[in-house]
């Protein structure tokens, strides 16, 4: 099985493989992730059924229904079902799979698979009602039904089955929300493709393209990282050029909304409040407001978090790297030059970037950070920090507030080779302690750490804690 990562999650699926009553599992996590590759590759050879809704990007609404059933047609008699006309309902529609799954019983476990199940549930269609009666007045009382559904829309999936709270309520046997990789699972990724990439190269691809697996995939074997994001996203005909207005259409029906707070919150690193959010859009308060910043949330395109120094206050900042690369560089700046990353690889322009965008690499990684400090039991909060007076402004790329008294200062340095402490940079650093001691509570400790691309040169001017995102 080739599988890059994923092991618990492949351990639980056998799991429930493997047991003796019916389970219904739902898998669910940001669009292009890999969980139809993951539920292909474990149970290849197993299916007893498997359907895909059809996507509603680019499609007429007034017939997805009776696309949708004329596809889920399709689909039942590729496994077997024959002399059943097209049906005219959901409900007729699962009667048919159950019809289906009672023929080729044979007393082993079936595996029943339907992917991106949001997008089966049309306007008016009446597809969750019937959907609840497929599980709950048939699947559930067989022993040898293995149900699993995915989808791209998390919201949706939240909302639906895991929270559900009408006849699905506490039906489901196990969620499983997949997350796009880490660097370490990029560089197996890699490895097992064998494309040769420097960690240097592997985190600039992380900084495009997120660790989200069907990007990496779309890398060419023998070109180097800038290559490969000419050819994927500054090309002519560049696969990824049209991919954000895709992405965000096929997650969430009627995307517009989405897509104005996600090019807002592009603008500032820092993000906004929901009430500037609100103002600046001209979205409605009310339920459509927080179902909007919910389902982002839960695709993990933006995350809320509540900035140090500043109370309670909630602030949503974009997250999702593709979607902050391309509104900087194919939205913002419009390249027309098909090499542009290659003729402007070590551009000020591009070094800058990358260092805000290694910024938000380390954020990503907040775990694995966590864990090289000895701190992974600890209870944090994660910021960046600006403190301005008259006199001066000061910027700390990313402060780690601790349970246990101790705030970590993190200096963030994307660099090409080690880097070293000069003088005046030792200078502003003591400066930036003092700020922070100063602020925070005199309980608490300050503990200065570095986090960069090749490790740090130590310097007798400072004594460092260092470690590596």
């Amino acid at each position: 099985m080739n599988i890059v990562g994923r092991k618990e999650e492949i351990k639980e699926l056998e799991r429930l493989y493997d047991s003796s009553s019916s389970e219904f599992v739902a898998v669910y996590g940001r669009r292009r992730v890999g969980k139809t590759f993951l539920i292909k590759e474990v149970f290849k050879g197993r299916m007893a059924f498997w359907h895909t809704g059809l996507s509603p990007y680019d499609r007429d609404k007034k017939f997805m229904l009776r696309d949708q059933l004329q596809a889920f047609h399709y689909s039942l008699q590729e496994y077997g079902l024959q002399g059943e006309p097209c049906p005219k309902s959901w409900i007729e529609a699962f009667h048919l799979l159950g019809k289906l799954l009672k023929q080729k019983d044979d007393g082993s476990r079936q595996v029943v698979f339907i992917d991106e199940l949001p997008w089966m549930d049309t306007a008016r269609s009446r597809f969750i009602p019937a959907f609840e009666r497929f599980w709950n007045g048939w699947a559930a009382h067989r022993d040898n039904i293995l149900l699993i559904v995915c989808g791209s829309a998390t919201s949706w999936m939240e909302d639906n089955l895991i929270n559900s709270k009408g006849g699905l309520y506490n039906r489901l046997n196990h969620e499983m929300k997949l997350y796009p990789f880490t660097l370490k699972e990029c560089e197996d990724y890699f490895r097992t493709k064998e494309m040769a990439m420097s960690r240097y190269d592997i985190a600039q691809a992380y900084m495009v393209f997120g660790g989200v697996p069907h990007y990496l995939s779309l890398f060419e074997k023998g070109l180097s990282t800038p290559q490969n994001i000419d050819l994927l996203l500054f090309a002519k005909d560049a696969k990824l050029k049209s991919e954000f207005v895709r992405l965000l259409g096929s997650v969430f029906s009627n995307a517009e909304d989405h897509i104005k707070v996600i090019r807002l919150l592009s603008n500032r690193r820092g993000g906004y409040t929901r009430k500037e959010i609100l103002q600046s859009t001209g979205i409605k308060d009310g339920g459509d407001a927080s179902k909007i910043l919910k389902g982002l949330v839960a695709s993990d395109f933006i995350t809320p978090y509540q900035p140090f120094g500043e109370g309670k206050i909630e602030r949503y900042k974009l997250t999702d790297p593709f979607c902050l690369f391309y509104l900087y560089f194919i939205e913002g700046m419009k390249v027309n030059d098909p090499h542009f990353w290659q003729k402007n690889n070590l551009s000020p322009r591009l070094n800058t970037w990358r260092g805000y965008a290694f910024e938000e690499l380390c954020f990503a990684h907040i775990s694995q950070i966590k864990n090289a400090l000895g701190i992974a039991g600890v209870s944090t909060k994660e910021s960046a920090w600006t403190v301005e007076t008259p006199a001066r402004k000061q910027q700390m790329d990313m402060l780690i507030d601790r349970s246990d008294n101790v705030v970590n200062l993190c200096e963030i340095k994307f660099y090409g080779t080690t880097f070293t402490i000069e003088k005046q940079y030792d200078a502003l650093l003591r400066d930036r302690t003092q700020t922070l001691i100063d602020w925070i509570p005199r309980k608490k400790t300050v503990h200065l750490t570095f986090l960069t691309s090749y490790g740090l040169k130590m310097s007798l001017l400072f004594k460092w804690q260092q470690t590596f995102g």
